[in-house]
């Protein structure tokens, strides 16, 4: 696989910053309790497509989370057109998957101090 060029880069960043901003005040608005951030956004090289990860806290709400962003994501995308309708031309196909590379690093953390 081909390494992000600048201008992927920059896309993804703009995405992660707008994206983390929506879901922060979602959680806080609809989801009391809820914490959601965005660590990575990985974008396509045609910049036609965004796989956003997410963090979800508490992480034994995170799939019920998922399913309720994904019920919406037409509106989530919607909502991130008109915050970065300046800087691009158009807005990635949206798709939301769970980060659980801190699961990762804790299961091999635990692994290690056995």
């Amino acid at each position: 696989m081909d390494a992000p060029t600048s201008r992927q880069n920059k896309v993804a960043r703009l995405i992660q910053k707008d994206l983390s901003d929506m879901f922060q005040k979602f959680a806080h608005d609809w989801l009391p309790g809820i914490i959601i951030s965005v660590p990575t956004v990985r974008i396509s090289p045609d910049l036609e497509y965004a796989k956003v990860y997410l963090s979800i806290f508490p992480p034994e709400k995170g799939q019920e989370v998922l399913e309720q962003l994904n019920g919406i994501i037409k509106e989530i995308r919607y909502q991130l057109g008109q915050r970065v309708r300046n800087q691009l031309r158009k807005v990635p196909e949206i798709t939301l998957f769970i980060d659980d590379s801190l699961d990762y690093i804790d299961k091999i953390d635990n692994l290690l101090k056995e």
